[in-house]
């Protein structure tokens, strides 16, 4: 693969909400965008054309949750057919990689910076996708 350079979207997968980052591979980082809803895994694909419109990536990261010892769980092939409905549909380089503890780490932070509980559960789903691309971009460096 070519190296990737420009803005990427990331992805927390989940079937009633995906959450969704942004990020910049030049400064390698990344920030919560928005929470998109999904019906059993398939998002507002009008929603996310916006998005893919608005914002121009070069590539796609989504999230692959996993065991904690990596074997695979039920969301697992899941979310590798969203990964692979989104080549589908914009082709354009998607990335899955390992998303172990996300939407913990989100909900701390969010505890953190506004108090346990005391922010919309969307909030979670948008800062795990941010938490997954940030790890993703830091690992290419």
């Amino acid at each position: 693969m070519t190296e990737l350079s420009g803005t990427i979207l990331g992805f927390d997968f989940g079937t009633k909400k995906i959450g969704i980052a942004i990020g910049q591979t030049i400064t390698a980082t990344a920030n919560p965008l928005q929470t998109i809803t999904a019906k059993d895994g398939k998002p507002n694909w009008q929603e996310l054309q916006q998005l893919i419109d608005q914002w121009q990536p070069v590539a796609l990261v989504v999230g692959r949750p996993v065991h904690m010892d990596g074997s695979e769980q039920p969301l697992t092939k899941m979310a590798d057919k969203f990964a692979n409905r989104l080549r589908q549909h914009y082709k354009l380089p998607v990335i899955q990689t390992d998303e172990r503890l996300s939407s913990q780490e989100a909900e701390a932070l969010l505890d953190e910076l506004h108090g346990k509980n005391r922010y919309d559960a969307s909030e979670v789903d948008k800062m795990a996708a941010s938490l997954i691309l940030q790890s993703w971009l830091q690992q290419r460096q």
